[in-house]
């Protein structure tokens, strides 16, 4: 049995939360690996809407097992938060189908006020974040003073903890003009909260481990996109932890050798929300026509989307650093009606061709796309569960990606209703 992992190919909002729900029902386990509350996935499932930003997508299909992983900062409030929104839906929620990794870090109130204290009084460049503290708990991971999810089951460790925190933010906030830290405030809220979250603590590696050995499907699900990646994302204008296929083993403590197929989501054209260079932004027409069909609005923060057209440089660029199986094309129906579409092939830098984004913050600022132009459709693809229901145009354009990116296209998804996905290859029998 195949195990895969999914990730976005792009800056994120690539549709990701459709594909691992589409792909749920093939998997007994779906895992989150990276990333906290700031990144949401939106399902439709028979009409009904359902907004997702910690727990796993798999968590709306019963008889699945979903996992947090140690590689998610989790906001134990915000967690309790989405149980009971979405029990109010109907999901049925308890430790038997959900479990969060011990190791798990927290996210807390004063992560939160430093992320958002930040980015107010940043007057050189702002990164964009979300302002849910994300940054600041990944920070305190590496640092050695986080509190993780094991640490609230024993008061003496937690205080422990709390104060070795308030040395280092202490100091933080009296330079940024902050309170400091009010301990006796923060251990009540710790407290409190703990008897909610620690029935789902789970030693999530063993889990896994022996799920494999089982003979168990998993699904890893990652946050984000590709592009925002620690290390090989736009840099500094990246999320706060490592995004591609190879933090999916470390991000839950199962070992590379399980990962049999790595799913790759790709928007049919090119969004970012927030800051950094994007070469084939569109700022005319096309652009808004784009976010307006593709109702291009953050699920989590509500804020528009910026649009281009496809860059295949850069998702060629993430299937390499992802060592991508195949891909998922999403949202194809957005070009529909489009008498002429533009591909980026390639950057003009200074005069030079690249076929790549470089490394430096001022070289990605000045790349300029090369264009493709194809011609567009104007029958709609809406809904299309066959590679016969597609105009000739459309699947000409699907195959021209695939020519330049380097990498197959698995499946393609043309509405947000699950099964409006053409299927040419299933990752899990791969």
């Amino acid at each position: 049995m195949a195990n895969v992992v999914v990730v976005g190919a792009q800056w994120g909002d690539e549709g990701k939360g459709k594909i691992v729900d589409w792909l749920s029902e093939r998997a007994d386990v779906i895992a989150r690996f990276q990333g906290g509350h700031n990144a949401g996935h939106t399902l439709v499932i028979d009409g009904k809407v359902y907004k997702l930003s910690l727990l796993p997508s798999g968590i709306v299909r019963g008889g699945k097992l979903s996992v947090i992983g140690n590689g998610v900062v989790l906001d134990p409030w915000h967690l309790v938060m989405e149980i009971d929104k979405l029990r109010a839906q109907g999901v049925d929620i308890t430790p038997e189908n959900l479990m969060v990794a011990e190791n798990a870090p927290l996210i807390l109130p004063l992560h939160g006020e430093l992320d958002r204290a930040r980015e107010s009084q940043n007057s050189v460049a702002k990164i964009g974040t979300t302002g849910r503290g994300i940054g600041p708990a990944y920070e305190d991971k590496v640092g050695r003073r986080a509190i993780r999810v094991a640490d609230l089951a024993d008061e003496a460790t937690l205080a422990l903890r709390v104060d070795r925190l308030m040395m280092h933010h202490d100091a933080l906030r009296r330079g940024l003009g902050m309170e400091p830290i009010d301990r006796d405030a923060l251990l009540a809220q710790l407290r409190e909260i703990a008897p909610q979250v620690l029935p789902y603590a789970k030693p999530v590696w063993k889990v896994l481990t022996e799920a494999r050995k089982s003979g168990k499907r998993i699904l890893f699900e990652g946050a984000q996109g590709a592009l925002l990646d620690i290390d090989f994302g736009t840099y500094p204008y990246v999320t706060s932890s490592n995004v591609i296929a190879g933090q999916a083993a470390t991000g839950t403590g199962i070992g590379p050798g399980a990962i049999d197929f790595v799913l790759g989501i790709v928007k049919a054209y090119t969004t970012r929300v927030g800051e950094g260079p994007f070469p084939a932004e569109l700022k005319d027409a096309d652009g808004e026509r784009l976010g307006e069909r593709g109702h291009e609005f953050g699920t989590v923060t509500g804020r528009k989307r910026r649009c281009g057209w496809f860059d295949a440089v850069l998702v060629r660029q993430t299937c390499a650093t992802s060592g991508m199986s195949g891909i998922a094309l999403t949202k194809l129906d957005v070009l529909d009606g489009f008498e002429t579409l533009k591909i980026c092939v390639g950057y003009d830098l200074d005069g030079v061709r690249l076929d790549y984004l470089p490394t430096a913050a001022d070289q990605q600022a000045r790349c300029t796309p090369v264009y493709e132009e194809m011609e567009g459709w104007s029958e709609s693809t809406a809904g299309a569960r066959s590679w016969a229901q597609l105009p000739g145009a459309a699947v000409k354009y699907v195959r021209r990606i695939e020519e330049l990116i380097g990498c197959p296209v698995a499946l393609l998804s043309t509405s947000p209703e699950r099964d409006d996905t053409i299927l040419v290859t299933d990752p899990f029998e791969d």
